[in-house]
Protein backbone atom coordinates (compact mmCIF):
# COMPACT_ATOMS: atom_id res chain seq x y z
CA UNK A 1 0.00 0.00 0.00
CA UNK A 2 1.43 3.46 -0.90
CA UNK A 3 2.96 5.39 2.00
CA UNK A 4 0.96 8.52 1.10
CA UNK A 5 -2.35 6.71 1.56
CA UNK A 6 -1.27 5.31 4.92
CA UNK A 7 -0.27 8.78 6.05
CA UNK A 8 -3.55 10.29 4.88
CA UNK A 9 -5.52 7.66 6.73
CA UNK A 10 -3.56 8.30 9.90
CA UNK A 11 -4.06 12.07 9.62
CA UNK A 12 -7.86 11.86 9.71
CA UNK A 13 -7.85 9.25 12.46
CA UNK A 14 -9.14 6.47 10.18
CA UNK A 15 -7.90 2.89 10.47
CA UNK A 16 -5.30 1.90 7.89
CA UNK A 17 -6.78 0.89 4.55
CA UNK A 18 -5.42 -2.66 4.84
CA UNK A 19 -7.33 -3.10 8.13
CA UNK A 20 -10.54 -1.78 6.56
CA UNK A 21 -10.09 -4.06 3.56
CA UNK A 22 -9.42 -7.03 5.85
CA UNK A 23 -12.56 -6.44 7.88
CA UNK A 24 -14.64 -5.81 4.75
CA UNK A 25 -13.39 -9.01 3.15
CA UNK A 26 -13.95 -11.07 6.31
CA UNK A 27 -17.49 -9.70 6.45
CA UNK A 28 -18.13 -10.45 2.77
CA UNK A 29 -16.73 -13.96 3.05
CA UNK A 30 -18.70 -14.63 6.23
CA UNK A 31 -22.02 -13.38 4.83
CA UNK A 32 -21.58 -15.59 1.80
CA UNK A 33 -20.90 -18.50 4.14
CA UNK A 34 -24.12 -17.67 6.01
CA UNK A 35 -26.19 -17.88 2.84
CA UNK A 36 -24.57 -21.14 1.79
CA UNK A 37 -25.37 -22.79 5.11
CA UNK A 38 -28.89 -21.35 5.23
CA UNK A 39 -29.58 -23.08 1.92
CA UNK A 40 -28.02 -26.29 3.20
CA UNK A 41 -29.94 -26.37 6.49
CA UNK A 42 -33.33 -25.36 5.10
CA UNK A 43 -33.57 -28.92 3.84
CA UNK A 44 -33.16 -30.33 7.36
CA UNK A 45 -35.42 -27.73 8.99
CA UNK A 46 -38.33 -28.32 6.58
CA UNK A 47 -37.95 -32.06 5.95
CA UNK A 48 -40.67 -32.73 8.55
CA UNK A 49 -43.08 -30.94 6.19
CA UNK A 50 -41.99 -31.94 2.67
CA UNK A 51 -41.23 -35.63 3.38
CA UNK A 52 -44.75 -36.62 2.27
CA UNK A 53 -44.46 -34.65 -0.97
CA UNK A 54 -41.49 -36.67 -2.20
CA UNK A 55 -42.00 -39.95 -0.31
CA UNK A 56 -45.78 -40.43 0.20
CA UNK A 57 -45.68 -44.08 1.25
CA UNK A 58 -44.87 -45.36 4.77
CA UNK A 59 -45.13 -44.08 8.34
CA UNK A 60 -43.52 -40.90 9.68
CA UNK A 61 -40.23 -42.58 10.65
CA UNK A 62 -39.94 -44.25 7.23
CA UNK A 63 -40.52 -40.93 5.45
CA UNK A 64 -37.91 -39.24 7.63
CA UNK A 65 -35.50 -42.07 6.88
CA UNK A 66 -35.94 -41.40 3.16
CA UNK A 67 -35.32 -37.66 3.51
CA UNK A 68 -32.37 -38.36 5.82
CA UNK A 69 -30.95 -40.71 3.19
CA UNK A 70 -31.16 -37.93 0.59
CA UNK A 71 -29.53 -35.59 3.12
CA UNK A 72 -26.70 -38.14 3.42
CA UNK A 73 -26.45 -38.44 -0.39
CA UNK A 74 -25.76 -34.72 -0.54
CA UNK A 75 -22.81 -35.36 1.75
CA UNK A 76 -21.37 -37.84 -0.75
CA UNK A 77 -20.68 -34.92 -3.10
CA UNK A 78 -18.83 -32.96 -0.45
CA UNK A 79 -15.47 -34.72 -0.98
CA UNK A 80 -15.75 -34.02 -4.71
CA UNK A 81 -16.57 -30.40 -3.90
CA UNK A 82 -13.66 -30.24 -1.45
CA UNK A 83 -11.36 -31.67 -4.12
CA UNK A 84 -12.51 -29.56 -7.10
CA UNK A 85 -13.00 -26.29 -5.23
CA UNK A 86 -9.81 -26.84 -3.24
CA UNK A 87 -7.84 -27.26 -6.45
CA UNK A 88 -9.57 -24.23 -7.93
CA UNK A 89 -8.93 -22.08 -4.84
CA UNK A 90 -5.25 -23.06 -4.65
CA UNK A 91 -4.74 -22.53 -8.38
CA UNK A 92 -6.90 -19.48 -9.16
CA UNK A 93 -7.62 -17.90 -5.80
CA UNK A 94 -9.85 -18.12 -2.75
CA UNK A 95 -12.17 -15.40 -4.05
CA UNK A 96 -12.86 -17.21 -7.34
CA UNK A 97 -13.70 -20.48 -5.58
CA UNK A 98 -15.98 -18.80 -3.03
CA UNK A 99 -17.89 -17.14 -5.86
CA UNK A 100 -18.32 -20.41 -7.77
CA UNK A 101 -19.60 -22.31 -4.71
CA UNK A 102 -22.43 -19.85 -4.04
CA UNK A 103 -23.62 -20.13 -7.67
CA UNK A 104 -23.96 -23.90 -7.33
CA UNK A 105 -25.93 -23.50 -4.11
CA UNK A 106 -28.33 -21.11 -5.82
CA UNK A 107 -29.14 -23.65 -8.55
CA UNK A 108 -29.69 -26.43 -6.00
CA UNK A 109 -32.19 -24.35 -4.03
CA UNK A 110 -34.11 -23.37 -7.16
CA UNK A 111 -34.48 -27.00 -8.25
CA UNK A 112 -35.96 -28.03 -4.88
CA UNK A 113 -38.27 -25.01 -4.80
CA UNK A 114 -39.66 -25.70 -8.27
CA UNK A 115 -39.88 -29.52 -8.32
CA UNK A 116 -43.49 -30.81 -8.42
CA UNK A 117 -44.59 -33.37 -5.83
CA UNK A 118 -44.55 -37.15 -6.27
CA UNK A 119 -48.30 -37.13 -6.92
CA UNK A 120 -47.70 -34.97 -10.02
CA UNK A 121 -44.53 -36.36 -11.65
CA UNK A 122 -44.01 -39.66 -9.82
CA UNK A 123 -40.49 -41.03 -9.33
CA UNK A 124 -38.99 -37.99 -11.06
CA UNK A 125 -39.72 -35.92 -7.93
CA UNK A 126 -37.30 -37.72 -5.58
CA UNK A 127 -34.79 -37.99 -8.45
CA UNK A 128 -34.76 -34.20 -8.86
CA UNK A 129 -34.49 -33.83 -5.10
CA UNK A 130 -31.37 -36.00 -5.17
CA UNK A 131 -29.90 -33.98 -8.07
CA UNK A 132 -30.46 -30.74 -6.18
CA UNK A 133 -28.82 -32.12 -3.04
CA UNK A 134 -25.87 -33.33 -5.11
CA UNK A 135 -25.34 -29.77 -6.41
CA UNK A 136 -25.66 -28.36 -2.91
CA UNK A 137 -23.27 -31.00 -1.57
CA UNK A 138 -20.73 -30.02 -4.23
CA UNK A 139 -21.12 -26.39 -3.20
CA UNK A 140 -20.83 -26.94 0.56
CA UNK A 141 -17.93 -29.34 0.07
CA UNK A 142 -15.98 -26.58 -1.61
CA UNK A 143 -17.23 -23.85 0.72
CA UNK A 144 -15.79 -25.18 3.95
CA UNK A 145 -12.15 -25.57 2.96
CA UNK A 146 -12.05 -22.38 0.94
CA UNK A 147 -13.77 -20.18 3.52
CA UNK A 148 -11.69 -21.66 6.36
CA UNK A 149 -8.57 -20.86 4.37
CA UNK A 150 -9.79 -17.41 3.39
CA UNK A 151 -10.76 -16.31 6.91
CA UNK A 152 -7.56 -17.72 8.43
CA UNK A 153 -5.35 -16.00 5.85
CA UNK A 154 -7.17 -12.68 6.12
CA UNK A 155 -6.91 -12.58 9.93
CA UNK A 156 -3.94 -11.27 11.87
CA UNK A 157 -1.78 -13.73 13.82
CA UNK A 158 -2.92 -12.42 17.20
CA UNK A 159 -6.66 -12.76 16.46
CA UNK A 160 -6.78 -15.65 14.02
CA UNK A 161 -8.79 -17.90 16.33
CA UNK A 162 -11.31 -15.12 16.92
CA UNK A 163 -11.80 -14.16 13.26
CA UNK A 164 -11.85 -17.70 11.92
CA UNK A 165 -14.53 -18.62 14.47
CA UNK A 166 -16.93 -16.53 12.42
CA UNK A 167 -17.07 -19.39 9.95
CA UNK A 168 -19.15 -21.29 12.50
CA UNK A 169 -20.93 -18.13 13.64
CA UNK A 170 -22.29 -17.73 10.11
CA UNK A 171 -22.76 -21.48 9.70
CA UNK A 172 -24.94 -21.57 12.81
CA UNK A 173 -26.61 -18.29 11.83
CA UNK A 174 -27.58 -19.91 8.54
CA UNK A 175 -29.21 -22.73 10.48
CA UNK A 176 -30.91 -20.20 12.75
CA UNK A 177 -32.27 -18.28 9.79
CA UNK A 178 -33.68 -21.51 8.41
CA UNK A 179 -35.39 -22.13 11.75
CA UNK A 180 -36.54 -18.47 11.94
CA UNK A 181 -38.23 -18.78 8.56
CA UNK A 182 -39.87 -21.99 9.75
CA UNK A 183 -41.10 -20.32 12.95
CA UNK A 184 -42.40 -17.32 11.04
CA UNK A 185 -44.34 -19.49 8.63
CA UNK A 186 -45.62 -21.70 11.47
CA UNK A 187 -46.76 -18.88 13.74
CA UNK A 188 -47.78 -16.03 11.47
CA UNK A 189 -48.69 -17.10 7.97
CA UNK A 190 -49.45 -20.75 7.26
CA UNK A 191 -51.33 -23.67 8.78
CA UNK A 192 -49.57 -27.05 9.17
CA UNK A 193 -51.58 -28.33 6.21
CA UNK A 194 -50.44 -25.41 4.02
CA UNK A 195 -46.83 -25.92 5.07
CA UNK A 196 -46.99 -29.59 4.09
CA UNK A 197 -48.80 -28.82 0.84
CA UNK A 198 -46.80 -25.92 -0.65
CA UNK A 199 -45.43 -23.61 2.08
CA UNK A 200 -42.20 -25.59 2.44
CA UNK A 201 -41.13 -24.26 -0.99
CA UNK A 202 -40.91 -20.65 0.25
CA UNK A 203 -37.59 -20.96 2.15
CA UNK A 204 -35.91 -22.51 -0.89
CA UNK A 205 -36.94 -19.55 -3.06
CA UNK A 206 -35.62 -17.23 -0.32
CA UNK A 207 -32.32 -19.15 -0.33
CA UNK A 208 -31.90 -18.80 -4.08
CA UNK A 209 -32.51 -15.04 -3.87
CA UNK A 210 -30.05 -14.65 -0.99
CA UNK A 211 -27.45 -16.60 -2.95
CA UNK A 212 -27.63 -13.96 -5.69
CA UNK A 213 -26.94 -11.28 -3.04
CA UNK A 214 -24.02 -13.31 -1.68
CA UNK A 215 -22.63 -13.60 -5.20
CA UNK A 216 -22.51 -9.80 -5.44
CA UNK A 217 -20.74 -9.51 -2.07
CA UNK A 218 -18.14 -12.12 -2.94
CA UNK A 219 -17.32 -10.53 -6.26
CA UNK A 220 -16.16 -7.46 -4.29
CA UNK A 221 -13.98 -9.07 -1.60
CA UNK A 222 -10.17 -8.88 -1.58
CA UNK A 223 -7.92 -11.80 -2.45
CA UNK A 224 -5.68 -12.90 0.44
CA UNK A 225 -2.10 -11.67 0.49
CA UNK A 226 -0.83 -15.16 1.30
CA UNK A 227 -2.25 -16.53 -1.96
CA UNK A 228 -1.18 -13.53 -4.05
CA UNK A 229 2.43 -13.69 -2.84
CA UNK A 230 2.62 -17.48 -3.19
CA UNK A 231 1.15 -17.40 -6.69
CA UNK A 232 3.82 -14.94 -7.82
CA UNK A 233 6.63 -17.12 -6.46
CA UNK A 234 5.34 -20.67 -6.87
CA UNK A 235 5.69 -22.54 -10.18
CA UNK A 236 2.68 -24.60 -11.24
CA UNK A 237 2.65 -28.17 -9.95
CA UNK A 238 0.30 -31.10 -9.48
CA UNK A 239 -1.51 -30.03 -6.32
CA UNK A 240 -2.87 -33.48 -5.48
CA UNK A 241 0.66 -34.90 -5.52
CA UNK A 242 1.80 -31.97 -3.40
CA UNK A 243 -0.96 -32.74 -0.89
CA UNK A 244 0.06 -36.39 -0.67
CA UNK A 245 3.47 -35.26 0.57
CA UNK A 246 1.69 -34.30 3.82
CA UNK A 247 0.14 -37.59 5.04
CA UNK A 248 0.45 -36.71 8.74
CA UNK A 249 -1.50 -33.48 8.24
CA UNK A 250 -4.18 -35.27 6.20
CA UNK A 251 -4.66 -37.91 8.89
CA UNK A 252 -4.74 -35.22 11.57
CA UNK A 253 -7.60 -33.43 9.78
CA UNK A 254 -9.53 -36.70 9.49
CA UNK A 255 -8.96 -37.64 13.11
CA UNK A 256 -9.74 -34.28 14.68
CA UNK A 257 -12.88 -33.90 12.52
CA UNK A 258 -14.45 -37.32 13.09
CA UNK A 259 -15.77 -36.89 16.61
CA UNK A 260 -16.56 -33.21 16.20
CA UNK A 261 -18.69 -33.61 13.11
CA UNK A 262 -20.73 -36.48 14.57
CA UNK A 263 -21.35 -34.49 17.75
CA UNK A 264 -22.20 -31.32 15.83
CA UNK A 265 -24.77 -32.93 13.54
CA UNK A 266 -26.25 -34.92 16.42
CA UNK A 267 -26.91 -31.85 18.58
CA UNK A 268 -27.92 -29.47 15.78
CA UNK A 269 -29.42 -31.00 12.64
CA UNK A 270 -30.81 -34.16 14.25
CA UNK A 271 -32.05 -32.61 17.50
CA UNK A 272 -35.20 -31.12 15.97
CA UNK A 273 -36.35 -34.58 14.87
CA UNK A 274 -35.17 -36.22 18.10
CA UNK A 275 -37.31 -33.88 20.18
CA UNK A 276 -40.39 -34.72 18.10
CA UNK A 277 -39.80 -38.39 17.34
CA UNK A 278 -38.29 -39.55 20.66
CA UNK A 279 -38.96 -36.98 23.39
CA UNK A 280 -42.54 -36.43 22.19
CA UNK A 281 -42.57 -32.64 21.99
CA UNK A 282 -44.57 -30.83 19.31
CA UNK A 283 -42.96 -29.59 16.11
CA UNK A 284 -43.40 -26.01 17.30
CA UNK A 285 -41.74 -26.74 20.65
CA UNK A 286 -38.81 -28.54 19.03
CA UNK A 287 -38.25 -25.64 16.64
CA UNK A 288 -38.25 -23.08 19.47
CA UNK A 289 -35.86 -25.13 21.62
CA UNK A 290 -33.49 -25.72 18.70
CA UNK A 291 -33.51 -22.04 17.74
CA UNK A 292 -32.83 -20.82 21.31
CA UNK A 293 -30.02 -23.30 21.88
CA UNK A 294 -28.41 -22.54 18.52
CA UNK A 295 -28.53 -18.79 19.17
CA UNK A 296 -26.52 -19.13 22.39
CA UNK A 297 -24.24 -21.67 20.68
CA UNK A 298 -23.55 -19.11 17.94
CA UNK A 299 -22.59 -16.43 20.49
CA UNK A 300 -20.14 -18.83 22.12
CA UNK A 301 -18.05 -19.32 18.98
CA UNK A 302 -16.06 -16.03 18.95
CA UNK A 303 -15.65 -16.21 22.75
CA UNK A 304 -14.03 -19.65 22.56
CA UNK A 305 -12.15 -18.65 19.40
CA UNK A 306 -10.65 -15.65 21.21
CA UNK A 307 -9.78 -17.91 24.14
CA UNK A 308 -7.77 -20.12 21.77
CA UNK A 309 -5.69 -17.06 20.81
CA UNK A 310 -4.66 -16.83 24.48
CA UNK A 311 -4.28 -20.40 25.69
CA UNK A 312 -3.85 -22.32 22.41
CA UNK A 313 -6.04 -24.58 20.27
CA UNK A 314 -5.12 -27.97 21.74
CA UNK A 315 -6.45 -27.45 25.31
CA UNK A 316 -9.89 -26.60 23.93
CA UNK A 317 -9.95 -29.63 21.64
CA UNK A 318 -8.93 -31.89 24.54
CA UNK A 319 -11.67 -30.36 26.73
CA UNK A 320 -14.24 -31.20 24.06
CA UNK A 321 -12.87 -34.73 23.70
CA UNK A 322 -12.87 -35.51 27.45
CA UNK A 323 -16.26 -33.95 28.26
CA UNK A 324 -17.87 -35.32 25.11
CA UNK A 325 -16.67 -38.86 25.85
CA UNK A 326 -17.94 -38.73 29.43
CA UNK A 327 -21.21 -36.82 29.02
CA UNK A 328 -22.78 -37.95 25.72
CA UNK A 329 -24.57 -41.08 26.95
CA UNK A 330 -25.91 -39.48 30.18
CA UNK A 331 -27.06 -36.35 28.31
CA UNK A 332 -28.88 -38.18 25.49
CA UNK A 333 -30.36 -40.80 27.84
CA UNK A 334 -31.75 -38.13 30.15
CA UNK A 335 -33.00 -36.10 27.20
CA UNK A 336 -34.84 -39.09 25.74
CA UNK A 337 -36.67 -39.64 29.01
CA UNK A 338 -37.75 -36.06 29.76
CA UNK A 339 -41.07 -34.57 28.77
CA UNK A 340 -40.30 -31.03 29.89
CA UNK A 341 -39.32 -28.45 27.25
CA UNK A 342 -37.09 -26.43 29.61
CA UNK A 343 -35.19 -29.53 30.71
CA UNK A 344 -34.68 -30.47 27.08
CA UNK A 345 -33.34 -27.00 26.31
CA UNK A 346 -30.78 -27.04 29.15
CA UNK A 347 -29.58 -30.54 28.26
CA UNK A 348 -29.06 -29.59 24.61
CA UNK A 349 -27.37 -26.36 25.68
CA UNK A 350 -24.95 -28.27 27.91
CA UNK A 351 -24.04 -30.50 24.98
CA UNK A 352 -23.47 -27.52 22.66
CA UNK A 353 -21.20 -25.79 25.19
CA UNK A 354 -19.04 -28.91 25.10
CA UNK A 355 -19.10 -29.07 21.28
CA UNK A 356 -17.94 -25.41 21.11
CA UNK A 357 -14.45 -26.60 22.04
CA UNK A 358 -14.34 -28.15 18.56
CA UNK A 359 -16.54 -25.98 16.36
CA UNK A 360 -15.05 -22.59 17.24
CA UNK A 361 -11.49 -23.47 16.26
CA UNK A 362 -11.49 -26.50 13.99
CA UNK A 363 -11.27 -24.38 10.83
CA UNK A 364 -8.19 -22.41 11.91
CA UNK A 365 -6.48 -25.56 13.25
CA UNK A 366 -6.77 -27.22 9.84
CA UNK A 367 -5.67 -24.11 7.94
CA UNK A 368 -2.59 -23.79 10.16
CA UNK A 369 -1.50 -27.34 9.28
CA UNK A 370 -0.87 -26.79 5.55
CA UNK A 371 1.35 -24.60 3.34
CA UNK A 372 -0.30 -21.91 1.21
CA UNK A 373 -0.08 -23.69 -2.14
CA UNK A 374 -2.30 -26.60 -0.98
CA UNK A 375 -4.08 -25.06 2.01
CA UNK A 376 -7.63 -24.96 0.62
CA UNK A 377 -7.29 -28.48 -0.81
CA UNK A 378 -5.63 -29.79 2.36
CA UNK A 379 -8.37 -28.38 4.58
CA UNK A 380 -11.31 -29.14 2.29
CA UNK A 381 -10.75 -32.64 0.90
CA UNK A 382 -9.98 -34.73 4.04
CA UNK A 383 -12.52 -32.73 6.02
CA UNK A 384 -15.23 -33.33 3.41
CA UNK A 385 -14.44 -37.05 3.25
CA UNK A 386 -14.77 -37.35 7.02
CA UNK A 387 -17.96 -35.31 7.22
CA UNK A 388 -19.51 -37.31 4.37
CA UNK A 389 -18.81 -40.64 6.03
CA UNK A 390 -19.57 -39.69 9.62
CA UNK A 391 -21.37 -36.33 9.83
CA UNK A 392 -23.70 -36.89 6.91
CA UNK A 393 -24.78 -40.30 8.17
CA UNK A 394 -25.23 -39.32 11.85
CA UNK A 395 -28.93 -38.54 11.45
CA UNK A 396 -29.52 -41.64 9.34
CA UNK A 397 -27.82 -43.90 11.93
CA UNK A 398 -29.79 -42.26 14.73
CA UNK A 399 -33.10 -42.95 12.97
CA UNK A 400 -31.96 -46.44 11.99
CA UNK A 401 -31.09 -47.34 15.58
CA UNK A 402 -34.51 -46.03 16.62
CA UNK A 403 -36.28 -47.98 13.90
CA UNK A 404 -34.50 -51.14 15.09
CA UNK A 405 -35.63 -50.51 18.66
CA UNK A 406 -32.10 -49.87 20.02
CA UNK A 407 -31.90 -46.09 20.10
CA UNK A 408 -29.35 -46.03 22.94
CA UNK A 409 -26.86 -47.74 20.64
CA UNK A 410 -26.54 -44.44 18.79
CA UNK A 411 -25.52 -42.67 22.00
CA UNK A 412 -22.58 -45.04 22.36
CA UNK A 413 -21.69 -44.60 18.70
CA UNK A 414 -21.37 -40.82 19.19
CA UNK A 415 -19.28 -41.40 22.32
CA UNK A 416 -16.91 -43.74 20.46
CA UNK A 417 -16.38 -41.22 17.68
CA UNK A 418 -15.53 -38.43 20.14
CA UNK A 419 -13.17 -40.71 22.09
CA UNK A 420 -11.32 -41.55 18.86
CA UNK A 421 -10.78 -37.84 18.15
CA UNK A 422 -9.64 -37.29 21.73
CA UNK A 423 -6.69 -39.59 21.05
CA UNK A 424 -5.76 -37.40 18.06
CA UNK A 425 -6.04 -34.19 20.10
CA UNK A 426 -3.73 -35.66 22.76
CA UNK A 427 -1.02 -36.47 20.20
CA UNK A 428 -1.17 -33.50 17.81
CA UNK A 429 0.83 -30.27 18.28
CA UNK A 430 -0.79 -26.97 19.20
CA UNK A 431 -1.13 -25.27 15.82
CA UNK A 432 -1.18 -21.79 17.36
CA UNK A 433 2.54 -22.30 18.03
CA UNK A 434 3.38 -24.19 14.82
CA UNK A 435 1.16 -22.36 12.30
CA UNK A 436 2.31 -22.66 8.69
CA UNK A 437 0.40 -19.48 7.88
CA UNK A 438 2.87 -17.54 10.03
CA UNK A 439 5.79 -19.44 8.54
CA UNK A 440 4.89 -18.01 5.13
CA UNK A 441 5.13 -21.37 3.37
Amino acid sequence: MPVQKRAAAAEVGAPPADTRHRLKSIFGGSIGNLVEWYDWYVYAAFSLYFAKSFFPNGDATAQLLNTAAVFAVGFLMRPIGGWLMGLYADRYGRKAALTASVVLMCFGSLIIAMTPAYATIGILAPILLVVARLLQGLSVGGEYGTSATYLSEMATKERRGFYSSFQYVTLIMGQLLALAVLLLLQKAFLTPAELESWGWRIPFFIGALCAVCALYLRRNIEETEAFTVKKARQPKENLLKALLRHPREILTVIGLTLGGTVAFYTYTTYMQKFLVNTVGLTKDQSTLISAAALFIFMLLQPVVGALSDRIGRRPLLIAFGVLGSLATVPLLTTLSQTKDAWTAFFLIMAALVIVSGYTSINAVVKAELFPTNIRALGVGLPYALTVSIFGGTAEYFALLFKDMGHESGFYWYVTGCIAFSLAVYALMPDTRKTSRIDAGH
